[in-house]
């Protein structure tokens, strides 16, 4: 594949500007070759902010529907993937702030008592304080932590400064400490 003019990303590969401009005349096929490399990061971030398969496979189809439709919106030389999962974010953030989702609630189904050094009663426990956070300091977590995105991308998906993402991860990462019952170190 050449290079034609500046080069687009998807996640850290340049890609044909031509692919681009495929897509944008209508392409589905160009367009799935933009997305293909980077929607499962896409289903990894909506199920870690939701919590439901079910929603996620919803958020990400949604996310992928309006790519389609603002993919003029994507500047020559910018990354696929933080602009995508900027758009899957910003639709979990939706789904999250609807009238049933706040109403409908499920208990959380406890475990049986298992010792305290089980990493599974760790991980329940992380995952409830996850859930207490906030949209936004959930997000941040779950984009540095659970995708492992460099903190430039995850300033770029949350429109930020690198400096504000680093200090909203420390906020986010003492505030679980204290819901679980951890320790600063």
């Amino acid at each position: 594949m050449s290079m034609v003019g500046n080069p687009v990303q998807v996640g850290r590969r340049p890609l044909d500007v031509d692919l681009i401009d495929r897509a944008r005349a209508g392409d589905d096929h160009a367009f799935a070759s933009l997305l293909g490399p980077i929607v499962a990061s896409g289903y990894r971030l909506a199920g870690a902010m939701l919590h439901d398969r079910y929603a996620a496979e919803d958020v990400v189809q949604e996310a992928s529907l309006k790519a389609w439709r603002s993919l003029r919106q994507l500047r020559a030389g910018a990354e696929m993937r933080p602009w995508f999962l900027g758009i899957v974010a910003n639709e979990c953030r939706s789904v999250r702030r609807t009238r049933w989702w706040s109403v409908l609630k499920f208990p959380d189904v406890e475990s049986p008592a298992m010792p305290p050094d089980d990493p599974h009663t760790t991980f329940a426990e992380l995952r409830r304080g996850i859930r207490r956070l906030r949209h936004r300091r959930r997000l941040m977590l779950v984009l540095h932590w659970y995708l492992d995105l460099p903190m430039a991308e995850i300033a770029v998906i949350t429109r930020s400064s690198e400096d504000a993402v680093k200090s909203e991860v420390s906020r986010a990462m003492r505030q679980l400490r204290g819901l679980i019952g951890v320790e600063d170190a």
